[in-house]
């Protein structure tokens, strides 16, 4: 019986093999080091329709996420991550917060919350996270700055518990000046040490 573990990692760029897609590969890599099952998730690859905020998903009670009217690859992606142990989730900043191709993913996670109509406020259908996950950004300003100063990480934090899944880390790439996916020592370390984690 295979009990490897399964580690999926959602690649919210439209660079592949830019920063974004390099550090998710270091962090997959050594999660397969650790003999995890693992699979990538361009977001740019799949057809994912906009959120219409049409909040039918929203009505359907129970822990189970709402069904979608749209039909798309939407439902595919989510079965995908639902049946992993733990995600990487990356996504650059753009104009201060992620990027439009993984708001567009974030906006319709919105299927994991419960929020009939005629009530003030929505809540998440599963009260605890069962997952774990590494949260990966990138900026053109430096990184102690773009981490703080951009919504990037408040977004991705956002997605992960829609995702039933817990931050156990995050890896800030800045002053990102080239399309190639260059990594200092210092960031393929911090990559390593977060894909054991994952899976230990």
């Amino acid at each position: 019986m295979n009990t490897s573990k399964k580690v999926v990692g959602i690649v919210g760029s439209y660079r592949k093999g830019g920063t974004i897609d390099t550090v998710v590969s270091e962090v997959l890599a050594e999660a397969e080091n650790q003999g995890a099952e693992t699979s990538k998730i361009y977001l740019q690859d799949r057809q994912i329709e906009f959120c219409t905020n049409c909040r039918v998903c929203l009505q359907q009670p129970g822990p189970e996420r709402g069904d979608c009217v749209l039909k798309d690859e939407m439902n595919g992606i989510l079965q995908e991550i639902e049946a992993a142990d733990s995600l990487v989730i990356g996504a650059p900043v753009n104009f201060g917060n992620v990027n439009a191709l993984t708001q567009r993913f974030l906006e319709r996670c919105v299927c994991y919350g419960y929020w009939p109509w005629n009530t003030p406020s929505p809540q998440m259908r599963k009260s605890e996270a069962t997952k774990k996950a590494v949260l990966i950004s990138s900026s053109a300003m430096p990184g102690f700055m773009a981490r703080w100063l951009s919504g990037a990480i408040k977004s991705l934090k956002s997605l992960a518990k829609m995702l039933d899944a817990k931050p156990i880390g995050v890896i800030f790439v800045g002053q990102v000046i080239s399309k190639q996916g260059g990594l200092s020592d210092k960031i393929k370390r911090q990559a390593r040490d977060l894909g054991q984690e994952l899976v230990g």
